[in-house]
């Protein structure tokens, strides 16, 4: 990173950068703002990766930065899509040291983090913190399960989920509870990963790991259970030692970047298969002389269907020396969003994230006009499209989602799919939603006096099944199913044995014919929110 200061620059920066080596296209419709230059004393500073930052109910955002504050042992902070920056809390060691993480929303409105040091045994710590900034610690780790570095995710049965990456090992998979309910899941290598976790469409965890696996990390499956596949093992070529998480995006591909490796050794953006298929998307060159390099922060998939992210830097030669934002489609398209430039932020490490307002934001380690350049607050406008965001994607019907975006006042419509929900507006920015009957998996869709609202993922309705009638009868027999979550269904069992012949009559019936081969046992029906059996069997008489 270059240590030239520059002069103070207006705090909104036109990204219209003429780079006259460089061969990628540089876009000039966005806008970047320096939202806020951290200051170390008061605030905390240098937000290292992944510093996830989560967006509140209030619609402020929340974050953690890595040192600084009153302790200089890091902090925890809320900042206004504006810029209006808040000092929720200040570590102090005894509670943690070191939040490298950032936060997740959690369905009771405060948020979750870690720290990598610090706690009650000096290895880290689980924490819980209100948007207030009362924080209690959840849980403080041990030698056996010690150092978390890449924060939590909420899980689909509402636990939350983690990695711990102690030098000395093992490295361990974990669960916690809301409420501080700790269990060790496993010890396999990986899944220690600096950046975290994701929840897949599956119900599964996925995540990178630095190192293990047959050469330089991994990228790896983990179930709520713990039991843990590596799905991908980086080889150089196709990149090494990813510092990122990955993002799986709605074609169901995961997309990510290694720090390393690929055919100029700085670093690639990829896209795989839950399966293990690999396609490189970028190669960035070491040094980074036209488009940056060692990409540290990881994706977010925008609602324009491209991705953004950003190199950390491309050392002091080149005209990228302190990193870019950049955007790139799935096929690989590559443009350039904005060339860091010190006075407003560098070596951006941390993984941006997309405000339901339609914004990129994200921090820097460095860079900033004070004295050490401790990091900003930054957003990318690309006039991107505005949308809703479910704190939870599982549900089955009856139960609330919490859901996040902005203009939600006097709201009319609520839709699951094909299932209309009633709904209750809280706030101008948050309001929930019953799971209807007859939801079915896909896209919630809010109705707004300005816009219609998607959300950006799907949500996947579980289904429930109360009764079969009649319990009994021959191969041939009609049943009828009862419950819910029926619409889309995918596959009717009887004792194991396919049905088929079936009809979705709907959302909370169905009637299916007894297959040839049927078994007496539990009868099942499947769809892409999951798989449900009746309490009772279904008994085949000859």
């Amino acid at each position: 990173m270059s240590s030239a200061r520059r002069p103070c620059l207006s705090l909104v920066v036109l990204a219209v950068v003429f780079l006259a080596l460089n061969t990628s296209p540089v876009l000039r419709a966005q806008t970047y703002t320096d939202l806020h230059d951290f200051d170390c004393t008061v605030e905390g500073c240098q937000p290292t990766y992944p510093a996830l930052l989560a967006q509140g109910r209030d619609g402020n955002l929340y974050g953690t930065a890595d040192a600084g504050g009153a302790s200089g042992m890091g902090t925890v902070f809320k900042i206004t899509p504006t810029g209006s920056i808040t000092t929720l809390y200040n570590f102090s060691g005894a509670d943690g040291w070191n939040p490298d993480g950032g936060l997740v929303l959690g369905t009771d409105g405060n948020f979750y983090g870690t720290t990598t040091r610090g706690g009650a045994n000096g290895d880290g710590t689980v924490f819980k913190i209100t948007p207030a900034g009362v924080l209690t610690t959840l849980h403080s780790f041990t030698d056996a399960d010690a150092n978390p570095r890449g924060g939590v995710v909420l899980g689909k049965n509402g636990s939350f989920y983690g990695t711990t990456c102690s030098q000395f090992g093992p490295w361990t998979g974990f669960s916690i509870t809301s409420a501080g309910k700790f269990k060790h899941l496993t010890n396999s290598i990986p899944p220690c990963s600096f950046s975290g976790l994701i929840l897949g469409n599956d119900g599964n965890l996925y995540g990178a790991s630095q190192a293990g696996g047959a050469c330089c990390g991994t990228v790896f499956r983990m179930t709520a259970a713990g039991k843990v596949k590596i799905i991908y093992n980086f080889d150089i070529t196709h990149g090494h030692t990813p510092y990122s998480p990955v993002v799986q995006a709605n074609d169901g591909l995961l997309y990510g970047t290694t720090s390393g490796g690929g055919s100029g050794q700085g670093g690639v953006v990829f896209k795989m298969t839950t399966g293990g298929k690999i396609t490189l998307l970028r190669q960035f060159a070491a040094g980074g002389t036209t488009d940056g390099s060692t990409p540290y922060a990881g994706l977010v998939a925008a609602t324009d269907g491209n991705f953004y992210g950003a190199t950390s830097g491309g050392e002091n030669f080149g005209s990228v020396p302190d990193g870019d934002l950049f955007r790139i489609t799935s096929s690989g398209d590559y443009s350039i969003q904005f060339v860091f430039d010190d006075t407003h932020g560098a070596l951006a490490e941390a993984t941006p994230m997309q405000h339901t307002n339609g914004k990129i934001y994200g921090v820097t380690e460095r860079g900033g006009p004070h004295i050490g350049e401790q990091g900003v607050v930054y957003s990318l406008d690309n006039n991107l499209p505005t949308f809703v965001y479910l704190v939870t994607r599982w549900g089955s019907a009856g139960q609330t989602v919490e859901i996040l975006g902005n203009g939600l006042t006097g709201t009319s419509s609520v839709t699951f799919g094909s299932g209309s929900a009633s709904f209750n507006v809280v706030s101008d920015t948050y309001m929930t939603a019953t799971v209807p009957d007859d939801g079915s998996a896909g896209l919630v869709t809010v109705t707004t006096p300005s816009a219609t609202l998607t959300s950006n993922r799907s949500f996947f309705v579980t289904p429930v099944v109360s009764g079969i009638a009649p319990s009994s009868g021959p191969v041939g027999s009609q049943v009828t199913i009862t419950g819910s979550g029926f619409v889309g269904t995918i596959a009717v069992k009887f004792g194991g044995v396919k049905a088929t012949s079936f009809t979705v009559n709907s959302g909370t019936s169905i009637t299916a014919t007894v297959p040839a081969g049927a078994k007496t046992g539990k009868v099942s029906v499947t769809t892409a929110g999951g798989n449900a059996s009746s309490k009772g069997s279904y008994t085949v008489t000859p």
